[in-house]
This record gives C-alpha cells, structure tokens and sequence, in this order.
C-alpha cells in the first residue's frame, strides 16, 4: 500500500532533496507573538497536508513547477525564552537555507517571523523592497510589550533597511498614520485595490529590483480565507493577488518568500488549501523566468 510522503505537494525523493531542490519550504509553527486569536501555530501544517492534493500541473505556467526540487524542512521549533530569542534561533535557520543558495519559502505561524527571514534574506541582498500582502501596515513600535510582535513586524523590517511596499491595507492605528507621514512607504489600501484602476502600476513602480513576498492571509478578504486569526472585511481577491505576483515574478526577481497567520478552522480547509496553491503559485511564476 502505497503512501503520499509527508511533504509540501507529497513529492517523491526525486523531487523533493534537499541537495538538489532550487525550492526549500521552511516550516515555523511558531504563534507566541500572536495578539487575537491564536492557533496560526497549526498552519504550516495543515497548509503541507493540503498541498498533497494540489495537481502539480499549473494550467497557467504550463508546466509542472516541481520540477527543478521543492525540499520540505523540518519544522522550526519555538524558542520559549521568548520572542528575541525565536528571532536569532530562526535567524539563524534562514540563514544557512539562503547560504545554500535556495529560495527560501517560510510557512508560518504569525506575522511576527518575517523580520527574521528578511533580515537573513539581506545578508545576500542588501538592496531588497518587500512587497507585503496585508489587511494591517503592522508597523507598531512594539505591542503587548514586545518589538516582535506580529503588529511590529513591518516596522523591524523598516529597522533593517528594506524597502516596503504594502498591499491591502485596510486598518491602521493612529500612531502608524503618523509614523507613516515621516518615511517614504505608501500602502496601498484594499480600496485602491478595488476602485483605482493603477494600483498594480504603483506596486510595481514602488518596488526595486529585488523583491521578498511576505503574504498574510488577511491580506485576502475573510470570503476566501476565513481561517486567520484577525480577520478584516473589505480585503482582496485570489485573481487581484496572483494576478499581482505574476508581474512581480516577471518585472523583478523575486529572491524569497513566506506566508503567514493561517488560523485552521476545524472541519473546513478552505484556507489552508488557498495558501498551498498560492504557495505553489507563487513557485510557478518565479520558475517561469528563471
């Protein structure tokens, strides 16, 4: 009787060595940092199991992405002496994957992880905009007395240098507003996404030539995918998004990836399903001009 390996997309040996893979798919269960309603613990997880029933061949790319190796990691296990800590220990982590010379793609877990892959991503791309899917800007200086906060994340990354550009935006507080009148980020709200006819135009132009993808799933309007742990109305759609990361892929060089707060909701799997194809998706277009 024969068995799906226990890896993102079930993938034999063949294609999913780690020594031979251009793709290296970095489990963090990690929800510590959360501020609503946790559980985004169990999303990588349950994001793996149901990319075991995604079809390898993308009718949109034409091929069969697999291909070139997606290696599947071991889970990243949380440091419980606290959230500086997680940060140096996946630090660290992220940092041999990208020595390696894969392309990271994280699977988290909550927003808060991000900071740490960026900041590993840096130390071979110091010129990196990051493009970020999102209902909140999450640029909070800290919260619930944390820098690492899933609420902050956006604004350690500010902190590393990186550009960013966010996408979908939908609520902010009001010492983001104003942080946000001294820097050079302009978000672009979900309702510029849904009414001005440009907005793709202006993602693009605002980003260099190098790009990381950070996508949390309430950056999708909570229609398709519920299952997150602060869900915001208004948010966007699965062909607004990848329709935006097909011409990111194709104007810039996308170099890492991750994809974060997916909160299962038991006996629906609607969410986690939508993260494994946008996931695979996502490797279709960044193989595709390769």
């Amino acid at each position: 009787m024969s068995t799906i390996p226990n890896n993102f997309l079930g993938l034999e040996p063949e294609f999913s060595a780690y020594a031979d893979a251009r793709f290296a798919i970095l489990p963090v269960p990690y929800d510590c940092a959360s501020s609503f309603q946790a559980g985004s613990r169990n999303g990588p997880g349950a994001i793996i199991s149901a990319s075991q029933h995604v079809e390898l061949f993308d009718e949109e790319v034409g091929t069969e992405s697999h291909s070139v190796g997606i290696a599947t990691l071991d889970p990243v296990e949380p440091n419980r002496a606290g959230p500086a800590a997680m940060h140096e220990n996946l630090f660290e982590i992220a940092s041999r994957i990208v020595r390696d010379g894969k392309f990271l793609f994280a699977l988290g877990g909550d927003h808060s992880i991000t900071s740490a892959l960026v900041r590993a991503v840096m130390a071979k791309n110091d010129a990196l905009s990051v493009l970020q899917i999102d209902a909140h800007c999450d640029l909070r200086e800290s919260f619930e007395g944390t820098p690492y906060s899933h609420a902050s994340v956006m604004r350690r990354v500010f902190d590393l240098g990186a550009s960013i550009v966010p996408v979908g935006v939908r609520t902010l507080d009001a010492d983001e507003h104003a942080f946000l009148q001294h820097t050079t980020i302009q978000p672009i709200t979900a309702h510029s996404c849904h009414y001005d006819n440009d907005w793709t135009d202006r993602a693009i132009n605002a980003l260099g030539d190098t790009v990381y993808v950070t996508i949390d799933i309430d950056g999708f309007d909570p229609a398709y995918a519920p299952g997150t742990g602060t869900p915001e109305p208004g948010g966007l759609d699965w062909y607004q998004v990848t329709g935006l990361l097909r011409r990111v892929a194709r104007e810039k060089k996308v170099v890492s990836a991750d994809i974060v707060e997916v909160m299962p909701i038991p006996g629906q799997v609607v969410t986690e399903f939508l993260a494994a194809k946008l996931a695979y998706k996502l490797i279709g277009y960044v193989q595709a001009q390769a």
